[in-house]
């Protein structure tokens, strides 16, 4: 049997939720999501905790994906979730702006616009070289952070582009000099 499957989900003080066949809605109170449930699996409620079922062997491939799909929201509603990046180069910075637009300056011939995806928003520090994805679903934040590092992914020569903070990156020697 899934081993992560079978861990009961803990539901702080403050989170709803709403058990149906085919979904489970999590409301909290930094917002709302709702979660597919893939077929053969169900959610039931026991003490204040949360437990996936599966029918039959046959979903037990999918027993501990449906368990963490719910843990993360009811965790995302909560607290929600964050990645941070950095901006390593020689004019290279970001701004948001009105809201739902992050411009980027990486070092092409135009800065690049990123229309925000609702339910993220992005905090860019003074300096304008960090930036801080923030949104209750774990999915889309991880997406979006993925998405921005992909504009510039740090090179491996000069390390400049977007990274992840704390990302560790080997730095290959250039060529060597003629003699």
């Amino acid at each position: 049997m899934s081993r992560i499957g079978r861990k009961p989900i803990p539901l702080p003080a403050g989170v709803k939720v709403a058990l149906k066949p085919a979904e489970v809605g999590v409301e909290g109170p930094k917002g709302k999501l709702t979660v597919p449930l893939p077929p053969g699996i169900t959610m039931r409620q026991e003490n204040g905790h949360l437990l996936a079922v599966r029918q039959n062997d046959e979903q037990a491939a999918l027993h501990g994906l449906a368990r963490s799909l719910v843990a993360n929201a009811v965790h995302g509603v909560q607290n929600g979730f964050q990645k941070e990046l950095d901006i390593v180069g020689v004019g290279f910075r970001a701004e948001v702006k009105n809201k739902n637009m992050l411009v980027l300056t990486l070092g092409f011939s135009h800065p690049i616009e990123y229309p925000l995806p609702p339910g993220i928003e992005i905090a860019v520090d003074a300096k304008q070289t960090h930036l801080t994805v923030r949104g209750i679903d774990r999915q889309k934040v991880g997406q979006v952070a993925a998405e921005l590092r992909a504009l510039r992914p740090p090179d491996p020569y000069k390390n400049k582009g977007v990274r992840y903070t704390g990302e560790r990156l080997k730095k290959k020697v250039g060529k060597t000099g003629a003699k």
